[in-house]
């Protein structure tokens, strides 16, 4: 595939003018507004308490604050605009239906006719039933319930660091909190390591992390941890909040033949990683893996909230068994955002633009890491990208405290984008184009630099 392909012209950033910090940031207007909203919002997210900012506007691939500060935007509003912000398409369909239709319940029309065709058309295999949520969270619960229809059984087997959503079902595939979260997890649910080649649980003799081993963990565990009743292992292909995590390249394949030998169905997460962001439709295409049941969302609507749970042929009339129909899912103002969405990624070519970038990304933080000594580890599949900071890279110690001051000091300097302790996560626009890339690189590296210098760690 040809991946040099040019980003589109309307999302061209001119970087004589961008990012242009007027006044330090958080302005004082932005602090005046953070606090009158404060006053009665509660429950920010932790990248918001670490530099609290008011946006006004977004043009794509930067955003503008309340102060006039204009920022390039690594975040892609925490992996939503993936086209980014404003797309003319997606604007137009969102207003033409904004108009016309905005919400029938679940009857049909034909704007959500035309959104399954394209959707049957383009997602690979044989995934081929739909239904419409409109949130993450929603699909993922969706989804849940597909899995234990279809199969009868009631088990679920996630991975440590993924997440899944926000409410009982999804929370119980995550970490849990007690405190936060309830007394309990949902009975049935369990969770086992997944393979990350920086920080391997088990490895071959030559150092290297030995995927089989993972695998004979999960059939041990099977055998004794459950009740033998697991309907679905459910994973992110890459983990997102878990810091843009890649698997090894045999891991999907393997984790694959152990679902269809167990008779569990394979649930993959898509929320975060599909539509392009990855340089793929869905992340396992990267491994030529097919999930039973796929959740969509984030960039599925651009920004519009919309999402989807996906179902392969066999299964698909299990959908029917577990009232799967929902007050906004599907309606017209979110089909025509999600349509749009598909045809721009297909008219501008941005499955390949996605893969451009990630090679012009890992060749520089390949550089940036022989350069800084708390770098650790780089990766990146598309515009999904992230950068580990350690004290030691021997050791791989989390470097918690650089991560904090590396985001605060590349946001002061006009990069916005998203926090996750001591690994530094980016997801810019597929639309971007090259030179604001390396611009924003740039920025974080010149933010790790000063970081080394002020904990003591510059070379």
């Amino acid at each position: 595939m040809k991946t040099n392909i040019p980003s589109p012209a309307w999302a061209k950033v001119d970087l004589k003018k961008v990012p242009a910090m007027k006044v330090p940031a958080p302005g004082p207007k932005s602090k005046a507004v953070h606090a009158r909203c404060t006053k009665y919002f509660k429950g920010l997210s932790g990248q918001v308490k670490l530099f609290p900012v008011a946006f006004e506007s977004g043009h794509g691939c930067t955003m503008t604050d309340v102060d006039g500060n204009v920022y390039i935007d690594f975040s892609s509003g925490i992996y939503v605009t993936t086209l980014g912000h404003c797309h003319p398409k997606v604007t137009e369909q969102v207003q033409k239906y904004a108009g016309q239709l905005m919400n029938c319940h679940d009857f049909t029309t034909e704007i959500k006719t035309r959104l399954m065709e394209k959707m049957a058309a383009t997602l690979p295999g044989d995934l081929n039933g739909f239904q419409l949520y409109d949130c993450g969270t929603a699909a993922v619960e969706a989804g849940l319930r597909v899995c234990r229809a279809a199969t009868g059984k009631h088990e679920m087997i996630s991975c440590f660091n993924d997440f899944h959503g926000k409410t009982l079902g999804a929370v119980s595939l995550a970490e849990y909190s007690a405190q936060v979260n309830g007394p309990s997890r949902v009975p049935g649910s369990h969770m086992v390591p997944r393979p990350n080649p920086y920080r391997p649980h088990w490895t071959k003799a030559d150092g290297t992390i030995d995927t089989d081993a993972y695998i004979a963990f999960y059939e041990e565990y099977l055998a004794r941890g459950t009740a033998r009743m697991v309907a679905a292992f459910v994973l992110e292909p890459i983990q997102g909040w878990g810091g843009s995590v890649m698997p090894p390249d045999d891991f999907l394949p393997k984790l694959r033949a152990l679902c269809d030998r167990h008779k569990m169905l394979l649930m993959a997460d898509e929320v975060l990683t599909s539509m392009g962001r990855t340089g793929k439709w869905l992340a396992c295409e990267h491994w030529n893996t097919l999930p039973d049941v796929v959740t969509l969302g984030k960039g599925f609507g651009n920004g519009f909230p919309v999402t989807a749970v996906c179902v392969r042929e066999p299964y698909k009339e299990s959908i029917e068994k577990i009232s799967a129909s929902s007050s906004y899912g599907g309606n017209p103002m979110a089909c025509a955002a999600a349509l749009a969405c598909f045809e721009v990624i297909e008219e501008e070519n941005l499955l390949a633009r996605a893969t451009h970038l990630e090679q012009i990304a890992l060749k520089y933080m390949r550089g940036m890491m022989e350069r800084h000594p708390i770098v650790g580890d780089v990766r990146a599949k598309g515009c999904l990208m992230g950068v580990e900071l350690v004290k030691d890279r021997k050791a791989k110690t989390p470097f918690d405290a650089a991560g904090k001051l590396v985001y605060q000091k590349a946001f002061a300097k006009g990069l916005a984008w998203i926090p996750a302790g001591h690994i530094l996560r980016m997801s810019p626009p597929i639309v971007m184009d090259d030179d604001t890339l390396i611009k924003g690189l740039e920025i974080i590296e010149e933010s790790i630099g000063e970081t080394e210098k002020e904990l003591g760690y510059a070379k």
